[in-house]
């Protein structure tokens, strides 16, 4: 699980270092437009977050199924925490959607296209 975080965290500071400082000429002349590299790193915040929080409320609701198997009258408190969890866990998407929009619609770079 480190090795996909640290993968994670490399892929999305070499796109936003990318996106964010790169010559407006030296990308024109590559063909590929800022706004095109800022929406690539948009989609993959948004992209790498849902799979990231859809990987552990998937290990989450596992977990809660195991425990009320094992032990049935813990359910409830067993439901409770796993909701509370879940909750945090969706946050974290929401974190990736915030920087997407934040990438999107607060460019530094769209004066210069």
């Amino acid at each position: 699980m480190k090795k996909v975080t640290v993968m994670t965290t490399l892929m999305v500071l070499g796109m936003a270092s990318v996106s964010m400082a790169s010559d407006v000429a030296a990308t024109a002349s590559a063909g590929i437009s800022n706004m095109a590299l800022v929406c690539i790193a948009a989609a993959l915040s948004v992209g790498l977050a849902a799979l990231g929080c859809g990987i552990g409320m998937g290990s989450a609701c596992e977990g809660a199924c195991v425990g009320t198997a094992r032990n049935p009258e813990a359910s409830g408190k067993i439901t409770v925490t796993m909701i509370l969890g879940m909750a945090l866990i969706e946050s974290l998407t929401i974190y990736g959607l915030v920087i997407s929009l934040i990438l999107l619609y607060a460019n530094p770079l769209k004066d210069f296209m």
